[in-house]
C-alpha cells in the first residue's frame, strides 16, 4: 500500500483510540474471553449485520495462540492473575492482505487492553485507564489490503529523543527524508524515548510524519522505572503502542516482536544493588513465540525483533532454537549505538550449520543527540563506531533478505568515509613533488553497514589493478580525532560524544607506490558486500 493511501485509511476507519476491538456488555462471571475477527466491510470499526468473520486468523492472550474458526470466531482462556491483579491484552495477529485500523499518529490499533482498575495510578508516567469487567465479545476489524511477494520497510534503531527540542530534531533530521520511501511501514527497534515517557505521544506524531504505519519494539528506556515488577514496568509503553510482545503478517514475512528487557526488583536494595533491567526474555515471551511460530509455515521468512542484541540476551538460545525451525529467519535490533551483523552459532544455540544473521541497527539518535550543532542547531550525533545516525531500508522477497544503509543528511549513494594518510595528515600542496617509494600510504576504510562477508579493494589513478584492504578491529581514526577537537572547544556548549569504540566494519590497507607523485592524485575505493552489490568511492588528495 503506498504512503498516500495510508492516511485515507486511517481516515476510513475513524482514527480509533488504542482500544481497536469493538466490545459487547460485560461478562461477569467468565472463564473464558472470546469474540469475532471479521471484514469490517464499511470501514467504521463496528460489527454490522451482514459483515462476515474471517477464518484462519489468529489471535493471542499474550501467552497461548489460537485459530479463528469458519465464522471467524475465536476463544482463549483468562490468564491467571498475579499480585497484582488481572492484566493482560488480547491481540489479533494481522494476516497477510489484511490491515487493522490505524490512529492518528498510523499505529496500528490492533489489541484489547484489559485492566479493570486501570495501571497503577502511583506510577510517574500513566497507562491505560480502567477498562471494567470483561467484556462478552470481543471484535477485532479488519480491512483487505494487497500485498505483493516483495515487501519493502524502514528499520529505525533508538530514535530516543530525552525532550520535545531533540523530537523535533529527530523529525527534521530523518523522518523528513523518509516522506518518499515507497515502501509498507517502519519499525522502531526500542528506546522510543529516553526515560521520559510523557514525550511517546509526541515522537508517534513525529514518526508519523513519514505516511507509513511503525509498529514499535519495547526498550529499556520506555519502561517504568518505578514499576513493582518486570510487568508492571510496561504499562505506559503498552498504553501508548502495543503489547510488549506481539507477532503480524506482512506479505512475504511473519514478523515476531519480543520483549527482551527484564526489570528486576531485587529482594533487598542496596546502594550498590537497586532495581534495574537485564537482557532476558520472559517466560511468557518464550512460550508465546512458541504458540505463535507453531502456527507459521516453516517455509515462511520469519524475522524476530527485539531491542537488545540476541548475542547479549541471556537466554537467547531459547528463541534461536525456535528461529532454527524455519527454512528462513533474521533478528533485529538497536540498543548499541553501532551498525553492525552478528553471525551467531552453534556457540550462541543456533542449531544449524550456517550461521544466523542478526543486524544491530545504525539509530535515528546516532550517539545520544550529541556532537557539535550544525547550521540548523541540530548535532551531528555520529556513532561511536564512526558511522552517521539513519535507519535502514530493508528488502524482503522469495525468503531473502537485505538492506540498504541510510545516512542522515546524504544522499543514498554515499555509504562509507575515506582517510588517507595518517590521522593527523594535512594533504600536501599539488606544486611540491614526492616520492613514495620509500613510504607506505595508511588507507582506512569504515564502510557504515559493513561485516565479515564484504571485500573491500583499492586502486590508485584509476589504474588496472585491484589491492585488497584487511578488515581490522580498531577505533575508527576519523571519530577520534573528532572526539578530541571537540572536547577541546566543547566547554557547556553542546551534549559530549561518547568514547570511542572499535568498529566492525572498518578495513585497512598500508601500500606503496613507486611513482614520482606530482600530484593532485586519486584512490577509488569499491566496495562489494554480501548481497554481490558494488558501491565506490573516489578521494583525491
Amino acid at each position: 500500500m503506498g504512503m498516500r493511501l495510508l492516511p485515507l485509511l486511517a481516515l476510513a476507519l475513524g482514527l480509533l483510540s488504542h482500544v481497536a476491538p469493538t466490545t459487547s456488555s460485560p461478562d461477569h462471571s467468565a472463564k473464558n474471553v472470546r469474540g469475532v475477527v471479521f471484514h469490517d466491510a464499511n470501514a467504521d470499526g463496528l460489527k454490522n449485520n451482514g459483515e462476515r468473520g474471517i477464518p484462519n486468523v489468529q489471535v493471542s492472550n499474550g501467552w497461548q495462540v489460537t485459530s479463528t474458526n469458519k465464522h471467524g470466531k475465536w476463544q482463549l482462556e483468562i490468564p491467571t492473575p498475579d499480585e497484582f491483579g488481572q492484566r493482560f491484552e488480547i491481540f489479533v495477529i494481522k494476516p497477510r492482505d489484511w490491515m487493522t485500523p490505524l490512529d492518528e499518529n498510523l499505529n496500528p490499533n490492533y489489541y484489547y487492553v484489559h485492566r479493570p482498575n486501570g495501571s497503577p495510578t502511583e506510577h510517574q508516567y500513566s497507562g491505560s485507564s480502567a477498562s471494567g469487567k470483561l467484556p462478552k465479545s470481543i471484535n477485532f476489524p479488519l480491512v483487505p489490503q494487497a500485498e505483493g511477494d516483495e515487501l519493502r520497510v524502514l528499520m529505525y534503531g533508538d530514535p530516543q529523543p530525552r525532550n520535545l527540542t531533540e523530537v523535533a530534531w529527530m523529525k527534521q533530521d530523518v523522518v523528513e527524508e523518509c516522506r518518499d520511501f515507497d515502501g509498507a511501514f517502519g519499525m522502531a527497534l526500542g528506546d522510543i524515548a529516553f526515560n521520559d515517557l510523557s514525550i511517546l505521544p509526541n515522537v508517534a506524531a513525529a514518526l508519523a510524519e513519514s505516511g507509513v504505519p511503525w509498529w514499535m519494539v519495547l526498550g529499556n528506556h520506555d519502561i517504568n522505572f518505578d514499576a513493582a515488577n518486570d510487568s508492571l514496568a510496561n504499562q505506559t509503553f503498552i498504553a501508548n503502542f502495543a503489547p510488549a510482545n506481539y507477532a503480524f503478517n506482512w506479505g512475504p514475512v511473519h514478523f515476531l516482536v519480543l520483549d527482551d528487557v527484564d526489570w528486576v526488583i531485587p529482594e533487598e536494595i542496596t546502594a550498590e544493588q537497586g532495581a534495574h533491567y537485564e537482557a532476558r526474555f520472559s517466560e511468557q515471551a518464550l512460550e508465546f513465540a512458541r504458540n505463535d511460530l507453531a502456527l507459521v509455515p516453516k517455509d515462511k521468512l520469519v524475522v524476530a525483533a527485539m531491542h537488545i542484541p540476541l548475542r547479549g540476551v541471556e537466554n537467547s538460545a531459547g528463541l534461536l532454537e525456535l528461529l532454527g525451525e524455519f527454512k528462513h529467519s533474521v533478528s533485529v535490533s538497536g540498543h548499541t549505538h553501532t551498525q553492525r551483523v552478528d553471525e551467531l552459532g552453534e556457540q550462541h544455540g543456533w542449531p544449524k550449520e550456517e550461521n544466523h544473521s542478526h543486524v544491530v541497527h545504525v539509530t535515528a539518535c546516532g550517539s545520544w543527540w550529541t556532537g557539535q550543532p550544525d547550521e540548523r542547531g541540530i548535532p551531528h550525533t555520529l556513532m561511536r563506531d564512526g558511522s552517521p545516525n539513519g535507519w535502514l531500508e530493508w528488502t524482503f522477497n522469495d525468503g531473502e533478505w537485505m538492506f540498504d544503509f541510510r545516512a542522515a543528511g546524504m544522499e543514498p549513494e554515499k555509504q562509507m568515509h575515506v582517510l588517507v594518510g595518517e590521522p593527523t595528515h594535512e594533504p600536501p600542496n599539488s606544486l611540491q613533488r614526492f616520492r613514495f617509494d620509500q613510504q607506505l600510504l595508511p588507507i582506512w576504510v569504515n564502510v557504515w553497514n559493513g561485516d565479515t562477508r564484504n571485500k573491500v579493494e583499492m586502486r590508485f589513478n584509476s589504474s588496472s589493478e585491484w589491492l585488497k584492504l584487511g578488515r581490522i578491529d580498531q577505533v575508527d581514526p576519523i571519530y577520534a580525532k573528532l572526539f578530541k577537537e571537540e572536547e577541546k572547544i566543547r566547554g557547556e556548549r553542546w551534549l559530549k560524544m561518547p568514547e570511542p569504540q572499535s568498529s566492525t566494519h572498518l578495513w585497512f590497507g598500508n601500500f606503496a607506490f613507486p611513482d614520482i607523485w606530482d600530484g593532485p592524485s586519486t584512490i577509488e575505493i569499491r566496495v562489494t558486500d554480501r548481497w554481490g552489490r558494488r558501491f565506490t568511492e573516489l578521494v583525491s588528495f
